[in-house]
Parts: C-alpha cells; structure tokens; sequence
C-alpha cells in the first residue's frame, strides 16, 4: 500500500513572535493537518507516514511549522530540500513567511514576559536582529511574506483564512475595514478610499464620543452635499472589480477606508459599502482598525 500524500503542503516559518502559532491554528481549524517544529531531517519520514486510523480523508493538505528553535534548523538546508521536493512533482508546496517590525517583536515580548529565544539572557532587541539575519534567505526566498507589525490576532486568522481557506478559482474573500490616516495605512489594504473629504462629526461636541455605528454620526455624514454620489461610485466600482480580481485569481482583496482619526467618517462609509456589497451578492467581512482609539483635537487638526 503506498504512503498518503497530502494534495498541498505549506512550510510557515518567520520571526519568532509574529504569529506562527496563530497561523497554524488557525490552517489546523480550516482542516489542515499541522505539525509544528519538525527537524528538517523528518520530512520525509512524515511524508511517508500513513494517516491515523480513523483520520478520515487521508488527502487533506499538511501545513508544517519551524523556525530558529527547530532542531537542526538551517535556512539554506531548508530552500535546498524544499527546491527538491517541488522538483519531483509529487506535492503541490507553498511557503508562508511571517514577519514583523522589530519595535513590535519587542512590545510583544515585554507585554507577554517571555524571553527570546536566541537572547535568553540579553535584551530582546539583540536575539531579533540575530533572528533576522539567519532567517534573510527564507524571506527572500518565500512565496508568501505577510507582515504582522499592524495586525491583530483576529485580521491574521482572517488573513490566512483568505489565503489558504479554498482551491484555486475559488471565491475571492473579501475584507472592508476602516482605519485612521493619523494611525497609517493598513499595511495590506489592496484599494484605499479617503473620506476626509466630508464633514467631520468631531467639531460638533455631542457626536464627538460617538462613532459611526451609531445612527446620528451616520445621518450628520449623509447630510454632505458630497455623500451620496461618492458612496455610490465607490460600491460600483468596487462591484465592477472584484469579479475581476476573482477571475484573475485573486485570493482575498482588503478595501480600506480612511477618514483622519478612524472612528466616525471611515466606520459609517465602510459599513455603508459592504452593505452594498452583500445586496450585490459578496460576502464582505468589516473590521474597524481604529474604532476603539480616544478622540484628539490634535490629530483632528492635522489632516
């Protein structure tokens, strides 16, 4: 009897702290099986492992983890034996390498009291840089690089689900969200609308504490002789695309919409489209980056 073959495997590798464990979560919640910092020297011992009795599809994709903590961990070894596999015409591999800024690796570390694992008795910034030196030839290497600096855990599991959920020609998954020009742009926004054009509900001093999920802020925004034709052009527009972008493969498509601080003018017109967008037949998921930051005079002035 020969050895399962799974149809697709993934190799997720990154920057310790910028969410491997998520990511591998999150591809094991999709149904794929997950083994996490296997020596490179077992690959094909576990290639050539036939399923557990009772696993049920014995075709389903594996996704295997490592990084510098894997034993034997070498980045060289590991694009040599990767270029082989593919080489053969067996398996169906990608690669996924996350990564993050080095200012966010270390809040993440000082926030949760870990160590890093290449600096257990130094600063943290040190066992980073080093990291980073030993993992260059991986990114550059890597299909897939998704930068984590900006996301929470919730946007990274949407951001794998988008990528790995489905076969290829499947539906485009597709994420609207808000965001605040002030905080910076989303850092995988695919198409960025900026509504700092309409009239802004934090001069008047009853709608400052609201957002625009509430139906006051909204109605204050409508009332932009501008408004209406803008919404209206940008959900046609985003319907004349996106079919697009599915024919053309496109996996998942971000449309970010800004306005300065990102709590009423951006929350209100991002909710407004993917309505729209799920009449129209899509079946956008909404987040709003920003919603939950304190309102400023000073950030307000500045844009």
């Amino acid at each position: 009897m020969s050895a399962a073959r799974p149809k697709r495997i993934l190799l997720v590798t990154g920057m310790s702290g910028a969410g491997k464990s998520t990511a591998l979560n999150t591809l094991e919640d999709l149904g794929w099986e997950v083994v996490d910092n296997l020596p490179l020297a077992l690959l094909d011992r576990l290639l050539g492992t036939p399923p557990p009795e009772g696993a049920g599809d014995d075709d389903r994709p594996l996704a295997f983890g490592m990084d510098t903590r894997t034993r034997g961990f070498d980045a060289d070894a590991v694009i040599r034996r990767i270029t082989r596999l593919r080489a053969a015409g067996i398996y169906d591999i990608s690669t996924l390498f996350l990564d993050c800024g080095g200012a966010e690796l270390e809040r993440r570390y000082s926030e949760t009291r870990r160590r890093h694992p290449l600096a257990l008795d130094r600063p943290a910034s040190d066992g980073i840089a080093r990291e980073r030196e030993i993992l260059a030839p991986l990114r550059l290497w890597f299909d897939h690089v998704l930068d984590t600096t900006a996301l929470s855990s919730n946007e990274l599991q949407h951001d794998i689900r988008a990528r790995f959920a489905g076969e290829q020609g499947a539906a485009t998954t597709l994420l609207v969200t808000s965001f605040g020009f002030a905080r910076g742009l989303p850092r995988n926004a695919d198409l960025v609308f900026d509504m700092r054009f309409l009239r802004n509900p934090h001069w008047d001093r009853h709608l400052r504490p609201l957002t625009g999920l509430d139906p006051e802020v909204g109605e204050y925004i409508a009332e932009d002789p501008a408004y209406a034709e803008a919404v209206d052009r940008i959900g046609g527009l985003l319907e004349m695309l996106l079919p697009r972008y599915r024919r053309e493969g496109k996996a998942y498509v971000t449309v970010a919409i800004g306005c300065t601080g990102g709590r009423h003018r951006s929350v209100h017109v991002a909710e407004q489209v993917a309505q729209r967008l799920r009449e129209a037949g899509f079946s956008p998921t909404v987040a709003h980056r920003d919603l939950a930051s304190r309102p400023k005079d000073a950030i307000e002035q500045q844009h």
